[in-house]
């Protein structure tokens, strides 16, 4: 990566006698969309707010455009953050509440009328919108007059703090194209913080995973998908199946084989095994769009698993279905393309298949 225009580095942060963040590292690039993710109390949201200057660290270091940030306030920064509970001015117009943050930097009416203007087609609103107020907007309108304050001043880094966690799923996935296409087309810098995992992978260019105060994994959406760090990452990241497997290691490669399995031990590339792998709970991860029904004979190279139909769920363009099989702790989930024939009834016995070399090798 080029020059950084965040970095922080071995970041600490305590609340008394409770450490929230243990010396976390983060670099985003000009220009980059990186999402924060993690279970409740993992240390996003904090870390989200020691970069915009609303908490200080109790260790560690952070420079903003290659500025060390220590002792600078958030109004200083060279960022804006959009939050969970938007925080408009409610007795003030549209034009207002975009304009505000450019009256407390005291710039001239005509400047400000004119990027206020210009924030407003960005977020695609009508001029019209200038002269109302919060409680006439609806919440996709009210988001874009959010961003469009936060904007406004042109800042270097956009800092997002689950901004669309309160809107239904249908305006929300409309925001979140429009948030994307927005992204793209102002250059800026993008941080966000979210518990939708499915928003992390749709937007972000890189996601840092954390957990317990720590980051487990930063990496693009689709090594954090299709190799993760762990059995934590993987879980936590779209649906998952775990298979125990035994591994003979040989160098950077190995052989896993599965008694609960019909089919032969199978090599493991290097790139198909993750560097954490440690000898607790190895396991394949099987992704559920890579298993398929069979009937007689499987292609040479699957390993076929016997099991029975607990149930499933058609979710329009695709059929999930739920297998139990004898010695897994959880059912085997398996996504197939939508169809209006089941292949499958609950109850029934099923033979089911995946290629071993398309999964990945991880472990606890």
């Amino acid at each position: 990566m080029p020059t950084p225009i965040i970095d922080a580095v071995d970041i600490v942060k305590d609340y008394g006698a409770n450490r929230a963040l243990h010396g976390v590292s983060l670099q985003v690039g000009a220009g980059e969309f990186v999402a924060l993710v993690g279970p409740s109390g993992c240390g996003k949201t904090t870390l989200l707010k020691i970069l915009a200057g609303f908490e200080d660290p109790t260790d560690g270091g952070l420079k903003i455009q290659g500025k060390d940030m220590r002792g600078v306030p958030a109004a200083a920064r060279p960022t804006r953050m959009v939050f969970q509970k938007l925080a408009l001015f409610p007795h003030k117009s549209v034009a207002d509440n975009i304009g505000f943050p450019l009256k407390l930097q005291k710039v001239d009416a005509p400047t400000v009328k004119e990027r206020v203007r210009a924030m407003l087609d960005l977020m695609h609103l009508k001029p019209e919108y200038l002269d109302r107020f919060p409680a006439q907007l609806s919440g996709g309108e009210q988001q874009r007059v959010a961003l469009a304050r936060a904007l406004v001043s042109q800042p270097s880094v956009l800092l997002l703090d689950e901004p669309m966690s309160a809107l239904d799923a249908k305006l929300k996935k409309s925001l979140q194209a429009e948030l994307k296409k927005l992204h793209r087309e102002i250059g800026t810098s993008f941080v966000l913080v979210t518990h939708d995992l499915e928003e992390a992978m749709m937007l972000a260019d890189r996601i840092c995973v954390m957990r317990g105060g720590n980051v487990v994994q930063i990496g693009t959406p689709t090594d954090i998908y299709y190799r993760p760090a762990n059995m934590f990452v993987a879980g936590f990241i779209g649906e998952t199946n775990f298979l125990p497997v035994d591994v003979a290691r040989k160098g950077d490669a190995a052989t896993v084989s599965s008694p609960l399995v019909e089919g032969q031990p199978t090599d493991m590339p290097a790139d198909h095994i993750s560097p954490d792998l440690t000898d607790k709970g190895p396991a394949l991860l099987v992704r559920p769009e890579t298993i398929r029904f069979v009937t007689g004979d499987p292609e040479p190279g699957l390993w076929v698993l016997n099991g029975m139909v607990d149930e499933f769920f058609i979710k329009g363009s695709s059929t999930q279905y739920r297998i139990r099989v004898s010695g897994l702790d959880a059912p085997l989930v398996m996504d197939l393309p939508g169809s209006i024939v089941l292949p499958a009834e609950v109850g029934q016995a099923v033979r089911v298949a995946f290629d071993p070399s398309r999964a990945f090798l991880l472990s606890e």
